[in-house]
């Protein structure tokens, strides 16, 4: 019997696809392993095995070329998660596979060239002469190697003509991404390992003092004498870093035998965390919802936590975790952004030590990697190195838990928490329901401002609520203050940006020796620059938006397709020197403040200011520890940063989000100047919180005021219904894109008439999107609205088959289509 395997493969193709398994793999290859394939006549991908039968196809199976992994990588629950992702978000197995493994353990081919003849007689130019001698020396190069060795834009040309003379040809060369870390260390040889022995050989290494003070500092410093407390060997690394013994004698020692040198594969992660610190005392309060948390897991998954900014959640959170730790269970700690998990690890491991592992996106492949490896040890192993707590981002929900117990998604409302591209464009804190459900674990959602879609959720009882009105240290929530902005620059009594009351309020602060932090939703200068003579704005070259200014690099940037160009102060158009910005982004404010307030030590947080790995660490702890005195940010500022000398906080623009055209705008709005307010008057004082607008009297500032949630939810959610907006109902975006506008015209009508003919009125469009132009691709969406019942699941698989239907037809195949369910 011929068995077959079905395998995920890395390319953008739905399904599935069979390869046959060689009798000399049967015994390895298992569902979960990586397989290498071919695929087409020359590529070799890196596959996932998804099960063995023996079916045979009625085609010709190419045959699994070899086994990587000596255990399968993902597990049968993880399968199950990947299947009702793929099927919900109407994505691709390949899309899944490709999100959720690291990028180091997915494997490609790449194509190289190399000699067939070492003896060369044919006339040959100059350039083809230097591909040569490269092949030679290096043996094998690409296309990407070689042409910068030659420097020539004709190197594919040149390499043509040489394999048309049979002097090179192409190979498929697989390189394995990730490579374990090895490091040198020293062991004192095992004859040297009584005491006997080792007196005799300090005994003869008298005449050698280098020696014979390396053999002492070796003996020291591995508690050679203590049986119990030994360490096995020394890093030699370490040894040459830490010591100004001499190198030669070292090695003198080693060449001896005295010494062996052995090559060890150590981890590329922080590790030896000491646990500092107790689990937190809860207050009254806190302790009053952590019983409800947990008597309301008898009978139900999901709970909401609702807590108002300060109240101490993730006190609440350690608590429960250690509960879940102790059983033996892990626990996933989700976070919407990596600002976050510089300030709240610190905390974590002080409780959890080395038990916490983080996973995030500034990591190198090569650690994620680690991460997921030292996940798929055998939990039921007494190993001190496995994780039991993840901290990370929304693709640590991919990670391969065998235990999982508590999923706790902190800050629930953030839209970072979805993935936008490429598929799966999934929602983490709605995946990491599902994921906990298959596991049979519980999730806890925490937030001062929910999300509709939670709270509707909660208020229906499908998930439970539990509510902590009370600031930690009965501390009161800061005092808000609406300044009038239009009134103010009608009287022309701002100060540059700010109006009177902000103004004076960071001057008070400042002499009070306390901190600011101003709030501005946008980065950049300013906008965009427009020409005061003829009113011209720098457009994107690729994209339908204007340019906006970045005065640090004084660069043109477009935020769409990262299209920059240099200021040159002339305007392109009819070329006066007269340019003026328009708006302002944080880089502007950061100027102003220099200007209204030299001496004060200011910085910037935001995606220009924290690209290098670790420049946000850096930024949060020198804002922490006092060095920073005002802090100006984008939404980073606003997620869950805790500083204590916090006593004002500025939103330098409140119209620009409530006026923003979306139909989530003002739960945004509310979220996003709730959560930044929070940031004041956090420890030692009532803070202040400065909102500049020119509606003082809009809906969201009014309930912004009266820290009234619930109000703005209910005037909000009458409207959602009338509508049919989520989180009433199901929201499915079709995105189509093509460089040739008519033919992307052509392709949207033909699916939205399609559509139609069983969705009618729930589909509308085709539409175009606020910037219908990016990246030279002209984009279409159709919306579909969709009512949350039994029918959801079959219309979604007609949506898919008209979706296929549309790439059968010859002229549309070459359109880009979209899914995007639940968009943010």
């Amino acid at each position: 019997m011929h068995y077959f395997a079905d395998v995920i493969l890395p390319v953008p193709l739905p399904g599935l696809f069979t390869y046959s398994v060689p009798d000399a793999l049967l015994e390895e290859c298992m569902p979960g392993k990586r397989v290498i394939v071919q695929f087409g006549k020359k590529k070799i991908y890196s596959a996932i095995v998804k099960r063995i039968h023996q079916n045979t196809p009625h085609y010709e199976t190419k045959p699994v070329i070899s086994v990587l992994d000596n255990v399968p990588i993902v597990h049968s629950l993880q399968f199950q998660f990947w299947d009702w992702m793929a099927d919900y978000y109407m994505c691709n197995l390949s899309d899944i596979y490709k999100a959720a493994l690291p990028a180091g353990l997915k494997l490609e081919s790449e194509t190289n060239f190399v000699l067939t003849k070492n003896e060369i007689s044919e006339d040959l130019s100059d350039t083809e002469k230097m591909i040569i001698a490269f092949l030679k020396d290096k043996n094998a190069g690409n296309i990407s190697d070689l042409t910068q060795f030659t420097k020539s834009r004709k190197t594919m040309h040149f390499l043509q003509k040489l394999m048309k003379k049979g002097i090179i040809v192409v190979e498929e060369c697989v390189n394995e991404a990730y490579k374990p870390k090895y490091e040198s260390f020293i062991e004192l040889h095992p004859d040297y390992h009584s005491e006997a022995a080792l007196k005799l050989l300090f005994e003869s290494l008298t005449k050698a003092a280098k020696q014979l003070e390396i053999l002492m500092f070796y003996v020291h410093q591995t508690s050679f004498f203590q049986q119990e407390t030994r360490l096995k060997g020394l890093s030699k690394k370490t040894f040459v870093k830490t010591t100004k013994l001499s190198i030669a004698s070292l090695n003198a020692l080693i060449k001896k035998g005295i010494f062996l040198q052995t090559e060890n594969e150590i981890s590329r992660l922080e590790q030896s965390f000491q646990v500092t610190a107790k689990k937190p005392l809860l207050t009254d309060f806190q302790s009053n919802a952590l019983m409800k948390i947990k008597k309301s897991y008898v009978d139900q998954d999901v709970v909401l936590l609702h807590g108002v900014t300060s109240s101490g959640k993730t006190e609440v959170y350690i608590q429960l975790m250690a509960q879940f730790v102790s059983v033996g269970k892990q626990v996933l700690y989700l976070l919407p952004e990596i600002a976050i998990t510089t300030q709240i690890i610190n905390r974590l491991r002080s409780v959890f030590g080395n038990m916490i592992g983080v996973y995030h996106s500034k990591f190198s492949d090569s650690e994620r990697v680690e991460i997921f490896y030292n996940l798929l040890q055998d939990h039921s192993s007494e190993s001190k190195e496995k994780y039991q707590i993840i901290l990370g981002v929304r693709s640590s929900i991919f990670l391969p838990f065998s235990n999982l117990g508590l999923i706790i998604v902190d800050e629930e409302h953030e839209n970072t928490y979805k993935q936008f591209d490429p598929a799966p464009r999934y929602h983490a804190r709605d995946a990491a329901i599902v994921l906990g459900k298959i596991h049979q674990a519980k999730i806890l959602l925490g937030t001062a401002t929910p999300s509709f879609e939670s709270y509707m959720n909660a208020q229906q009882g499908k998930y439970a609520l539990v509510e902590l009105k009370q600031r930690f240290g009965d501390m009161e929530l800061p005092e808000i203050i609406i300044a009038d902005q239009k009134t103010a620059e009608r009287k022309k009594i701002m100060k540059s940006l700010f109006t009177p009351e902000l103004y004076l309020a960071i001057d008070q602060a400042f002499k009070n020796k306390e901190q600011v932090i101003l709030f501005q939703n946008r980065r950049g200068f300013s906008i965009y620059l427009e020409c005061k003579t003829c009113d011209h704005v720098p457009q994107c070259k690729n994209c339908d938006v204007s340019l906006s200014y970045h005065k640090r690099a004084n660069q043109l940037i477009c935020h769409y397709c990262g299209f920059s160009s240099g200021n040159t102060g002339v305007c392109p158009s009819c070329g006066d020197h007269s340019l003026i910005t328009r708006g302002f982004g944080t880089e502007k404010v950061e100027d102003e403040i220099a200007l209204l307030f030299p001496e004060a030590r200011v910085a910037r947080m935001d995606y220009d200011s924290t690209r290098k790995k670790h420049s946000l660490q850096s930024l949060i702890s020198d804002f922490e520890n006092g060095v920073i005195e005002m802090l100006i940010g984008t939404q980073m500022v606003s997620k869950g940063l805790d500083f204590g000398n916090v006593s004002t906080v500025g939103v330098m623009d409140a119209d620009s989000m409530i006026n923003f055209p979306d139909f989530r705008a003002w739960e945004r709005s509310f979220q996003l100047i709730a959560q930044v307010s929070g940031r004041a008057g956090r420890k030692n004082k009532r803070g202040r919180v400065i909102i500049q607008t020119s509606q003082i009297t809009h809906s969201v500032i009014k309930h912004v005021l009266e820290n009234d949630f619930e109000g703005l939810y209910k005037s909000q959610i009458g409207e959602r219904i009338m509508f049919h907006y989520p989180p009433v109902w199901r929201m499915i975006m079709i995105t189509l894109k093509h460089k040739k506008l008519d033919m992307l015209n052509d392709a949207a009508n033909f699916l939205a008439k399609n559509l139609r003919l069983f969705l009618q009125k729930s589909v509308l469009g085709p539409q175009e999107p606020p910037v219908a132009w990016i990246q030279n691709w002209h984009l279409k969406n159709i919306i579909i609205k969709l009512p949350k019942n039994k029918e959801l699941s079959a219309n979604k698989q007609k949506i898919a088959g008209e979706l296929m239907k549309l790439k059968t037809i010859e002229q549309f195949r070459s359109v880009l289509v979209l899914v995007d369910v639940d968009p943010a």
